[in-house]
């Protein structure tokens, strides 16, 4: 209901609303509203911003007083049970560190820990009302199913705050529109408000209010409009609305513009458009410069009853600086890449979609990660305006994408938004005992927009993750829709796709959708695609262009995509190998089995069978499972293959590739280890072991859990027998042929340095291949064996 202003009422309904409380607000007995046990005396509402009806920061009025929650061991049972306190079936997610602005007042409950299952709140276990350590920058908040519990009767009511909110900002383009390729980077401000699109006015305007909105864009960073050419493009359209009666059309061809920058008809004809429609919604902006939305600065809004909007000004107009990755020009990448640029020092991790994932530092030249404690909005923008897309989007915790394996380099980071680095905001150096990996921080970014989307679709699977590729070609006016040549199409190149449409990780690439109906679109207009995984969008990988070249032809032979929003993430425990390296010389009639499975060197074909003896190089690995998804084969079991020497199914016909490589990369002795068996062997505290192989069981790895291959089984080592002496690299890759989507293949590396003499051997240094910086591994590869060199 609508609140109504007293000045509405007349003096008698006013004297008559004194007299009778029920217009004060209080229920009569037919209306009176229901309360829930255990919920009496307390209110319940939603705050903060930017947000939608159901969601917010969680508010408590408790003994007249309203208070926040602290996010200390929230969870989604807890937000489960608030959502029904405020009249809503259920949540559907939470936040944290205050992601609608921080609260005022008392901090009501924390360490709040429910089981979602209670009628109220305060069935739930806390620390007590007001006992609380926490600041109002870990106020919790919720979201809400939008549905709302039937007949409920809410005498918690969401108070939503009668203030506009700015939900979105666009830059609408003046000069050159249609011409200028996305993203848009240059543009006249509009805020969409709950009745539609409207501009800013420009006065009191700061590059601060313009750094704000290009975070909110996906851009870094702002530059400095040419106030000058706009003010001339006004005053010409000031002077055709004047020249009236004559058509517009012939009054703009007699308009004299400089060629640089050139206006067109069309320009002037949209701001003289603008200009009369007097579309002016907002002003008064003031912006500190480190807010991640504009929601969040000082505004002031127009009423529908002004008459006057903007007096003596003009639409706010900004400038944005894209990030290396959205360059919208050729002349912007050169100008980037002529810039001498250092090696990062921050990088993302583990996510689905640019601007997103876990958030990893480089210290002594070392990638770690960085702890959630004190996480917050302004930290993470801080990160995303560093790796070049805008602010940030949310501030993610509890190892959201997935948890990391070495060092946490960083803990309590508390930046102001205006660092240029995350380096240079306060924060706490951190040891071991301090915080786990189940709590490494998180972002997602503002990203700009692109368009890739709409140039690539899927057709006839059974829900929108998945389907045949269909790529759109041909120039404006003869657009068609064509089909991909499933040759070669693979994991790589099917993780290009979903991103490029925002559904994900991949889950599977397909060479034949032959059980997907094709529609009306049957020619094959793209072949030879071949991606390195990490490009924005298909037309970015390689590929045979205008010649198509299918070895097997007809639409049953097209690429398709099975798309997930979650995959798992393998790693190898390095630190074992090196502890569990050795040398074993083992006689030839007991590597029968072994040499059926093709684990020895091709010489050992002409070995004179049973005598003899092969030199093996013997280690232990245990592969983590860090992702958010399960690590399955790619084969079902009606597909495995038994191997009858050594009793056991084949899930996967090669699972790890073993390497002793020479400094410039030679490989001298490979090994190779299929997946005889991928199953828990041992799991975190709070993980439960889902795969065994045993009767036949399933195989997988459980998220947080690890398959461990001993040294002493059949095939877990490398023949050396015709190594000779020197200095090498020890390699070992999981998961080498990109045959199950994860989220992240640059970890499934891992090399160490390897000296051997000819009768011992030292391997040391181990390390996954992505976990050192640039400079670092280009010293451990210059100097292999070295037992000195040390990564420092």
């Amino acid at each position: 209901m609508r609140p109504v202003s007293i000045r509405q009422w007349s003096p008698w309904g006013l004297l008559l609303c004194l007299l009778c409380c029920s217009c004060l607000g209080a229920p009569s007995p037919s209306t009176a509203p229901e309360k829930r046990p255990g919920s009496q005396g307390l209110r319940f509402r939603l705050a903060g911003f930017p947000r939608k009806p159901f969601e917010g920061r969680v508010e408590i009025q408790r003994a007249g007083e309203w208070g926040t929650i602290c996010d200390d061991d929230f969870t989604l049972q807890a937000a489960h049970v608030l959502c029904r306190e405020l009249g809503f079936t259920e949540a559907t997610g939470w936040t944290h560190s205050a992601k609608y602005g921080p609260g005022t007042g008392r901090i009501w409950l924390d360490n709040l820990s429910c089981s979602g299952t209670e009628q109220s709140v305060t069935e739930c276990a806390s620390r007590g009302w007001g006992n609380s350590d926490c600041t109002h920058d870990e106020d919790a908040g919720v979201i809400c199913k939008d549905q709302r519990l039937p007949g409920f009767s809410d005498s918690n009511v969401i108070e939503v705050e009668q203030h506009l909110q700015v939900e979105e900002v666009r830059l609408r383009p003046v000069v050159g529109r249609g011409r200028r390729p996305l993203p848009v980077t240059e543009g006249l401000v509009e805020v969409r408000l709950p009745d539609g699109w409207f501009q800013v006015c420009d006065k009191g305007w700061s590059a601060h209010n313009s750094h704000v909105v290009c975070g909110m864009l996906g851009f870094p960073s702002e530059k400095r409009v040419n106030t000058a050419f706009y003010r001339k493009l006004r005053k010409r359209a000031a002077k055709a609305s004047a020249r009236r009666p004559k058509p517009l059309g012939r009054q703009i061809t007699k308009l004299k513009v400089k060629p640089k920058p050139r206006v067109g008809r069309g320009s002037i004809k949209r701001l003289l458009a603008q200009r009369q429609q007097h579309s002016f919604g907002l002003h008064g902006v003031a912006c500190v410069g480190t807010e991640a939305h504009l929601s969040l600065c000082s505004l002031e809004f127009y009423r529908a009853n002004d008459t006057t909007r903007c007096p003596g000004g003009a639409p706010a107009v900004v400038s944005c600086v894209p990030g290396p990755l959205y360059a919208a020009s050729s002349g912007q990448k050169k100008q980037q890449q002529s810039k001498p640029q250092g090696e990062t020092r921050v990088r993302l991790k583990g996510g689905a979609h640019p601007g997103e994932g876990r958030v990893e530092v480089l210290k002594a030249s070392t990638w770690g990660t960085v702890c959630d404690r004190k996480w917050d909005l302004q930290a993470a923008s801080v990160v995303c305006r560093e790796l070049g897309f805008g602010s940030a989007r949310e501030a993610l915790s509890g190892a959201r994408m997935g948890q990391g394996m070495g060092a946490i380099h960083l803990s309590e980071v508390r930046c102001s938004g205006q660092e240029p680095s995350l380096w240079k905001c306060p924060h706490k150096n951190i040891t071991a005992e301090d915080c786990s990996h189940s709590r490494d921080a998180g972002v997602r970014c503002n990203l700009p927009y692109t368009g890739v989307e709409t140039k690539i679709r899927l057709s006839g699977g059974r829900s929108r993750h998945e389907g045949r590729v269909e790529v759109q070609i041909g120039e404006a006016g003869s657009l068609r829709w064509g089909l991909i040549c499933g040759d070669d199409w693979g994991t790589l190149e099917a993780m290009v796709v979903c991103r490029q449409l925002g559904l994900g990780y991949a889950n599977h690439g397909l060479q034949e959708t032959w059980y997907w109906d094709s529609g009306n679109t049957t020619e094959v207009v793209m072949s030879g695609v071949r991606c390195t995984g990490s490009e924005l969008s298909l037309d970015q990988c390689a590929h045979h262009g205008t010649h198509i070249a299918c070895k097997r032809t007809g639409t049953r032979f097209t690429a398709g995509v099975i798309c997930s929003e979650t995959a798992s993430d393998l790693l190898l425990h390095s630190a074992l190998v090196q502890e569990t390296a050795y040398i074993e010389d083992r006689p030839l009639h007991m590597l029968y089995c072994a040499a059926e499975e093709n684990c020895l060197a091709r010489s050992a074909r002409s070995a004179p069978w049973p005598y003899g003896h092969r030199r093996l190089l013997r280690f232990s690995s245990q592969i983590h499972n860090l992702g958010r998804a399960d690590f399955r084969p790619k084969a079902g079991r009606h597909s495995w293959v038994w191997h009858e020497c050594h009793g056991h199914y084949h899930s996967m016909d090669i699972f790890t590739h073993y390497d002793i490589l020479t400094p410039n990369g030679t490989k001298v002795a490979e090994g190779h280890k299929a997946s005889f068996c991928l199953e828990d062997t041992e799991c975190q505290e709070d993980v439960a072991k889902r795969y065994e192989c045993a009767n036949f069981g399933e195989q997988g790895i459980t998220v947080g859990c690890w398959d461990l291959y001993r040294h002493d089984i059949d095939c877990q080592w490398i023949d050396i027998t015709d190594v000779r002496p020197g200095n090498y690299i020890l390699q070992v890759v999981i998961n080498p042929n990109f045959e199950v989507a994860e989220s992240d293949f640059t970890n499934n590396a891992m090399k160490c340095n390897c000296k051997y003499d000819g009768h011992r051997i030292w391997v040391h240094n181990c390390h996954i291949g992505d976990a050192f910086s640039e400079e670092a591994n280009r010293r451990f590869e210059r100097y292999p064996g070295q037992t000195s060199n040390q990564i420092v």
